[in-house]
C-alpha cells in the first residue's frame, strides 16, 4: 500500500480554504467533520454529497461504533488518521 502524495496534497489544498482556524461558518450544502483522535481533531468542512459515497458511508459507520451519536464536538466526529481522511477526500475529489 502507497501513499498518493499529490492527491493528498490536492485535497489538503482543497479543503484549507474552508478549514480557516477561526471560522465557524458552514457554506450551504457542505457539513463540518471532526477528524483524528480524541486528543488532536482538526475541522474540516466538506460537501453533502461525500455523505452518500460508499467509502465515507463505511468510515461513519467506523465513528458511530466509536462514537455513537453523541459528537461532543458539535459536529460530525470521525476517529481516523487525517492521512487516511485526506485521502479518502482525494479519491472522492476524483471521481
Amino acid at each position: 500500500m502507497g501513499f498518493r502524495l499529490p492527491r493528498i496534497v490536492q485535497a489538503k489544498r482543497s479543503l484549507s480554504s474552508t478549514n480557516q482556524a477561526a471560522s465557524t461558518h458552514v457554506p450551504k450544502g457542505c457539513v463540518a467533520v471532526y477528524v483524528g483522535n480524541e486528543s488532536k481533531m482538526k475541522r474540516f468542512v466538506i460537501p453533502l454529497s461525500y455523505l452518500n459515497q460508499h467509502s465515507f458511508q463505511e468510515l461513519l459507520s467506523q465513528a458511530e461504533e466509536e462514537f455513537g451519536f453523541d459528537h461532543p464536538m458539535g459536529a460530525l466526529t470521525i476517529p481516523c488518521r487525517e492521512e487516511a481522511f485526506l485521502d479518502l477526500i482525494s479519491r472522492l475529489n476524483a471521481s
